[in-house]
């Protein structure tokens, strides 16, 4: 995992986890685990597409637990925004993981490593099991439906793609 200036220690503490844990990257661990998560972004409209998480019942961005047939955490990433979003041809935007952030849920604490996506310009949603619903925001919006995570992840995507 590269270096994030704003967030070394976050970072330790992600790779302090995953040397005291073996099992630190799975849902079984009871202390907390690594998850993934992807942001769905259409720079040329200017939005992201959130999901109205069924358990939560917060608008988020697409992610969750990593599955032993997931390589990379950018894999289990991509995986998690293509099911969750049902968008055929999301890419990861380039350059790793945008941000880190910890946060408590109830099955444990989530360490989760989270990526933007680049929805294609034909992209059509399909609501998963995981959703009651999917909507299209534009960046603006998002801080008045989604919680401060959600709004510093659209911060730093947009940030890193320069809009």
């Amino acid at each position: 995992m590269k270096a994030y200036p704003a967030q070394d220690e976050l970072r330790q503490a992600y790779l302090d986890h995953l040397a005291a844990r073996p099992d630190g990257m799975w849902k079984a661990c009871s202390a907390g685990h690594i998850t993934a998560s992807a942001l769905v972004i259409d720079p040329e409209r200017g939005r992201v597409l959130l999901t109205l998480h069924k358990k939560l019942r917060m608008w988020l961005q697409m992610g969750g637990h990593c599955e032993p047939c997931d390589r990379t955490l950018a894999g289990a990433a991509l995986r998690e925004g293509t099911e969750e979003s049902g968008i055929q041809g999301l890419t990861l935007l380039p350059g790793g993981p945008v941000r880190l952030d910890r946060h408590q849920t109830p099955c444990a604490w989530h360490l989760d490593v989270q990526y933007a996506a680049l929805a294609p310009p034909d992209a059509v949603e399909t609501i998963s099991d995981e959703s009651l619903d999917l909507r299209w925001f534009r960046y603006e919006a998002v801080p008045q439906v989604a919680d401060d995570s959600v709004s510093r992840l659209v911060e730093a995507t947009r940030e890193r793609l320069g809009v």
